[in-house]
């Protein structure tokens, strides 16, 4: 799929089919969140990919809206150094997002659907991955092929109209 093609296809894919995801496309999705720019090259993330379906049911307790991960193929947890300094925090926020739609956009171009959920339980994070007490899982990202309709190009996304969000030279 060329690139602008997997953009406009992807969209958020939380129920899967119960079909595994080649381990060099899983390798490849992963290489796509490892080679994203980050501040300052920082490269503020570890990723903590599994594919077991018990420890996948155990993750999706991170969060109430993280279900999605117990059907999904795999899900790669997204983990940074723990800070209390909210400006190192706002960055890792900006490197993770990047990072994760990176991966997203990769596994888009190979038809595999993904979905992005928050993390509110750490222990529960630390108890299913064996994440040390020094960092924190940030995000979880469930990967998997779609089981309702194979990724496409959208035509007409149920976005704001262009015009309404596109500002030139000033507000």
């Amino acid at each position: 799929m060329e690139t602008w093609d997997a953009i406009t296809a992807r969209r958020n894919v939380r129920v899967f089919q119960d079909r595994p995801i080649d381990p060099a496309d899983l390798d490849r999705i992963l290489e796509a969140g490892r080679r994203t720019p980050s501040s300052r090259n920082s490269q503020p993330w570890d990723f903590v990919v599994t594919t077991d379906r018990a420890r996948l049911t155990e993750l999706a307790k991170v969060w109430q809206g993280a279900g999605h991960v117990a059907g999904s193929a795999a899900t790669i947890g997204v983990v940074t150094a723990a800070s209390d300094d909210a400006r190192h925090r706002e960055f890792v926020a900006f490197d993770h997002g990047q990072a994760v739609m990176a991966m997203m956009i990769a596994a888009a171009g190979m038809g595999i659907g993904s979905a992005h959920g928050w993390v509110v339980d750490q222990d529960q994070a630390r108890q299913v991955l064996g994440i040390p007490d020094d960092r924190v899982l940030s995000w979880v990202v469930s990967f998997g092929y779609p089981a309702d309709r194979a990724l496409q190009p959208v035509k007409q996304p149920k976005r704001k109209p262009f015009e309404e969000v596109v500002h030139r030279e000033q507000w």
